[in-house]
């Protein structure tokens, strides 16, 4: 059996859900370093700026996908915090079926014009894998590099427009730079106290 074809989704506004222990654990082994620190992620949800979206194994009721998102209104777009899928449930296409379901969700339920990540700029095999990861879901890599002050990590958005998606290809036509501006708010009222 495919286990990226018989996968529950849940998306809930609170982490105090059932799968949230374990998508803790997976979130600690897929971001060991440059993480939000749990106490900032649960700040999130608290702020009511954030979703937990699971993806579980139908058969066995296992957790095989967890993400964190936040909508951005000033852009209607869908911010993808942080996405993980198991270790040993990779490359059976279960991040791409959790991806588009991410997607239909944050198109048909919130109405929402696209979404958006960031991804690491450095050069590697690692960050290679994961934009081309991104890319076969659908994102578009952006030129521009940013640097923050207070990591440091070089990262590059990437987006997908919904539907025609004419206003997020105009935002991303300076290279990235105004999608960065809708990156920094939400990590800014993130870590607002």
């Amino acid at each position: 059996m495919n286990p990226a074809k018989a996968l529950n989704y849940r998306t809930s506004a609170h982490l105090d859900t059932p799968e949230w222990p374990t998508a803790l654990a997976l979130y600690h082994r897929s971001f060991p370093e440059g993480r939000k620190p749990d106490a900032i992620v649960a700040g999130m949800f608290a702020k009511g700026m954030s979703e937990l979206h699971t993806a579980t194994v139908e058969s066995s009721g296992e957790l095989a996908a967890m993400a964190v998102t936040g909508v951005i209104p000033a852009g209607g777009l869908l911010l993808i915090d942080y996405l993980a899928v198991q270790e040993h449930l990779r490359d059976n296409g279960i991040g791409r079926q959790f991806v588009r379901h991410i997607a239909d969700w944050a198109r048909v339920r919130k109405r929402l014009s696209g979404m958006l990540l960031e991804a690491e700029a450095e050069p590697g095999a690692d960050n290679e894998r994961r934009i081309r990861f991104w890319e076969r879901c659908g994102f578009v890599l952006t030129d521009y590099v940013h640097r923050y002050k207070w990591v440091p990590e070089t990262y590059r958005a990437m987006y997908m427009p919904f539907g025609d998606g004419n206003s997020l290809r105009d935002q991303a036509q300076d290279g990235g730079r105004s999608l960065f501006r809708h990156i920094e708010a939400f990590h800014k009222q993130a870590f607002a106290r």
